[in-house]
């Protein structure tokens, strides 16, 4: 089917053919490692992510990974790895990949305010993300899917936190002030313009992660964090319907 310019100006249109508000194809899946706790597997694009979720089980210390707790509450520990055939560049990263740790630490503080762990002291989470294929919003997808996984795994918490990028048309050395917000930007966008990842917490307003890793004018960021928000609530509505479905089949599969 031709696409319809009748009420679009195709030169408004970004490189894969979406508005500056649409988010990319998403799909999702949970429950599908039989052998651990928790599981979700999930496509931003063609960001593909593997989360598995270990716990709540009698507590562990280890010295890798980012973590959060104490003992009178759960631990939530993460561990990524990304395989070395993820990338253009197939670069191959540690574990002690400054990114990575950054990563870990961002997903297990945001888990660890969301997910009732008082309910289990002196006890671990661990969340495990295993990345296939990147293409933008990197975060944004892991913590989709660890939500579904948690999920999955039965982990008692408050509610979702669904996350996606938004970003500005224009790059910081130019200063634009009439630059225009883009949400869910792929992986070619983020290397040209500034970006932010957004997660909020169910189908409200309430950011709980806000990460910024490049320079932008003060007066871009209010609607760039306005588009963000708007994509979240798109977010968390599939991420619903995922789970519903996934209840819908446990439900149908114990009828008599």
């Amino acid at each position: 089917m031709p696409l319809d310019t009748s009420t679009y100006n195709l030169a408004l249109l970004r490189l894969d053919g979406r508005r500056w508000n649409e988010l990319r194809r998403m799909h999702a899946q949970i429950s599908t490692q039989p052998t651990a706790d928790g599981s979700s597997y999930l496509e931003m694009g063609n960001t593909k992510v593997i989360c598995t979720v270990a716990g709540p089980a009698e507590g562990r210390r280890t010295g890798g990974g980012g973590g959060t707790g104490g003992d009178a509450n759960a631990t939530v520990q993460v561990e990524i790895g990304i395989a070395g055939f993820s990338g253009v560049d197939r670069k191959r990263r540690g574990r002690g990949d400054k990114r990575t740790l950054a990563m870990q630490m961002t997903i297990a503080n945001a888990f660890s305010n969301t997910l009732f762990t008082h309910l289990y002291p002196h006890s671990t989470i661990l969340i495990t993300l295993h990345v296939l294929s990147q293409d933008g919003s990197l975060l944004a997808a892991c913590l989709n899917a660890a939500t579904l996984a948690l999920i999955d795994a039965g982990a008692p918490m408050s509610d979702y936190i669904a996350a996606c990028t938004s970003g500005s048309t224009s790059s910081y050395s130019s200063n634009d002030e009439a630059a225009d917000p883009l949400l869910d930007l792929n992986g070619t966008e983020e290397q040209e313009l500034p970006f932010l990842t957004v997660g909020t917490l169910g189908a409200g307003e309430k950011v709980s992660v806000l990460v910024m890793e490049s320079r932008v004018q003060a007066t871009r960021l209010e609607g760039m964090l306005a588009v963000g928000v708007d994509g979240c609530k798109q977010v968390k509505e599939i991420l619903d319907q995922v789970v519903r479905r996934h209840g819908k089949r446990i439900l149908e599969g114990v009828k008599i």
